[in-house]
């Protein structure tokens, strides 16, 4: 090869690997679909820092609320590809496409980067209850068909698709009272306004240490390290029964690998962080970290498995 081709060669090699070398060149946009002071919030700007100091640049949250979360993600959507836009969404983004007759983003116009966090919900009554135990709670639905009440922070939440799985699952008649958000939700099962709900370990974790509820079981597969002493669904009557919060990373579609996988590396290396773990714990949540291709796997299970819960429940949004 000619001495001057060669050194064509050597300078576009050069230029493509400067080039791979200089992301991130400016500040990331990490778009939380949901408002500030919200454990999603709260999470997205504790990685935010982190992520920034290890990628060598600023991350900034724009906080977009609204719609369930639909306004920051279309507006992640129709971001350029190129790495600098970063969604921060959660399970609503899998339970949306079932609830809106039109989603305002295309499902393809985002791609998974990594699943960040879980947290399980809580199935609380008021502390002086006369359920004991989840048993207690079966019993008296069985007993009194449409007489016991649940509440959630809305038909588009795990609250209320945790506790619709539940009452299909065990084929209970039970009736559902929404509310704009969690917290007054909580605040009538304090008061007994309304018989039970699940509510995340995040919110509901003071008050049952406190003593002002009770909780009866958690929806995680296992334990929670928080409530120790608290029984799963799944370990007392319903094997298998699941129902997460969980908070994850996505891309704009098309964002190309490398940027991507350098994205996805700093990511797993924040969440292995001694004070990151213990931040997400405090919250009642576990850290997680993963692949594209096995968040992409965990969508399409989630995507599956709250469809059938609406569709069963005829549900609506409020």
């Amino acid at each position: 090869m000619p001495s001057f081709l060669k050194m064509l060669v050597a300078a576009g090699a050069l230029v493509a690997a400067t080039a791979h070398a200089a992301f991130p060149e400016r500040p990331i946009t990490l778009v939380v679909s949901y408002a500030p002071g919200g454990a999603a919030d709260t999470v997205a700007r504790v990685l935010a820092t982190r992520l920034g100091a290890r990628l060598g640049t600023s991350v900034i949250v724009d906080n977009r609320a609204g719609a369930s979360g639909t306004i920051g993600a279309s507006y992640a959507a129709k971001a350029p590809a190129d790495g600098y836009t970063v969604l921060y969404d959660a399970t609503p983004y899998s339970i949306n496409p079932h609830l809106f007759a039109k989603m305002p983003y295309a499902a393809q116009a985002l791609q998974p980067l990594s699943l960040v966090l879980l947290m399980p919900n809580v199935l609380i009554v008021k502390a002086d209850s006369p359920f004991r135990n989840v048993n207690d709670l079966i019993a008296k639905a069985k007993a009194e068909p449409g007489q016991l009440n649940f509440a959630s922070g809305g038909s588009g939440t795990v609250q209320r698709l945790a506790s619709e799985l539940f009452r299909q699952k065990l084929n209970l008649d039970m009736v559902h009272v929404p509310y704009k958000s969690g917290g007054p939700a909580i605040a009538d099962v304090m008061g007994g306004q309304v018989d039970f709900m699940f509510a995340t370990v995040t919110a509901s974790y003071p008050l049952v240490s406190g003593g002002k509820l009770r909780a009866l079981a958690v929806s995680a597969p296992e334990r929670s390290k928080r409530l120790p002493d608290v029984p799963t669904v799944a370990e007392t009557v319903l094997p298998g029964y699941e129902a997460y919060e969980w908070n994850g990373l996505f891309l704009p579609a098309g964002t190309p690998e490398a940027v991507a996988t350098q994205l996805q590396q700093a990511l797993m290396a924040v969440l292995n962080e001694d004070e990151v773990k213990q931040r997400l714990a405090d919250l009642g949540a576990q850290a997680i970290g993963s692949t594209p291709a096995a968040f992409a796997d965990f969508l399409k299970k989630e995507d599956a498995k709250w469809a059938e819960v609406i569709r069963k429940g005829n549900i609506t949004l409020d």
